[in-house]
């Protein structure tokens, strides 16, 4: 699991990306939108438990919100073991502009990112064809 975020509304209003992929296979498993605090956390993991995925262990970076909502036992923090999850956010970035870390572009509502985020994995991840 890890989070990245991009720009809403003005360049100073970031909105974080929470995702959770497959350590084994790469796949994108859940994601949700919101602020980096621990209740968006908290709606990605419902949302894994509403799709039935066992979670046997989590591999993040140090964000507070880990310690508060996973158990210490599964818990695995560092650069070491979330190299994969970091290259898709590299991918993500080069693929679309207004998630490049040094712009003027963001998008101009909430409901524009979450679309135009949602058909890039999609069509990243997933293969669907947009026409």
């Amino acid at each position: 699991m890890d989070e990245m975020w991009g720009r809403v509304y003005c360049k100073k209003t970031p909105c974080w990306l929470w995702h959770a992929i497959n350590r084994n296979t790469g796949e994108i498993i859940a994601y949700v939108f919101g602020t980096r605090e621990h209740e968006v956390l908290q709606k990605l993991l419902d949302l894994l438990s509403k799709l039935n995925v066992e979670i046997e262990a989590v591999f993040s970076d140090d964000n507070f919100a880990y310690h508060e909502a996973i158990p210490a036992n599964i818990l695995f923090t560092g650069k070491r073991n979330t190299w994969r999850i970091e290259r898709k956010h590299l991918t993500f970035r080069t693929s679309l502009k207004r998630l490049a870390r040094k712009t003027i572009c963001y998008s101009k509502s909430l409901d524009t990112h979450k679309i135009v985020f949602g058909l890039l994995i999609n069509v990243l991840e997933f293969g669907c064809k947009l026409f």
